[in-house]
């Protein structure tokens, strides 16, 4: 069951439909929906599809998103430090100026992924797939690359 925190709007000016977030909570399932700037930190997201969902802002701090499918989604400034990513397929993700600081995103599949300004300051992405990612000025320091494909399709084994 999704589980939310306590307070799910970051404010009353958020841009999100409500409809899509009760959906959510009702079907782990919001494809092509809604959630721009929606406050779901420490949520429960498991295995969600939020398949081309617009997060754009969204407020993920500590949300556990391991296993969810975030493929075409626009997560543009969203915030998703010390979110659980593991294993989350981010294919052809907007995450231009996102804040994935401390990010676990072990085994997750980024492939062709916008990370333009990314923060990844601190993020596990060992065994990632980055192929055809933009990591143009992305913030990398201190970011674990072990086993990671990188861009170029090369294979990083630093760190290990």
């Amino acid at each position: 069951a999704l589980t939310l925190a306590a307070t799910m709007f970051a404010s009353s000016a958020s841009a999100f439909d409500p409809d899509d977030l009760q959906k959510l909570k009702d079907t782990d399932s919001c494809t092509q929906c809604d959630l721009s700037g929606a406050y779901l930190s420490g949520a429960n997201l498991t295995d969600v599809d939020l398949t081309r969902a617009r997060m754009r802002g969204a407020e993920l701090t500590d949300a556990d998103l391991s296993g969810a499918n975030l493929r075409g989604a626009n997560l543009y400034g969203a915030n998703l430090s010390r979110a659980n990513l593991r294993y989350a397929n981010l294919e052809g993700a907007n995450l231009m100026f996102a804040n994935l600081s401390g990010a676990n995103l072990r085994y997750a599949n980024l492939e062709g992924a916008n990370l333009p300004s990314a923060s990844l300051e601190n993020a596990d992405l060992s065994g990632a797939n980055l192929e055809g990612v933009d990591l143009k000025y992305a913030n990398m320091n201190g970011a674990i690359l072990c086993n990671t494909i990188m861009p170029d399709g090369s294979v990083i084994y630093s760190g290990c």
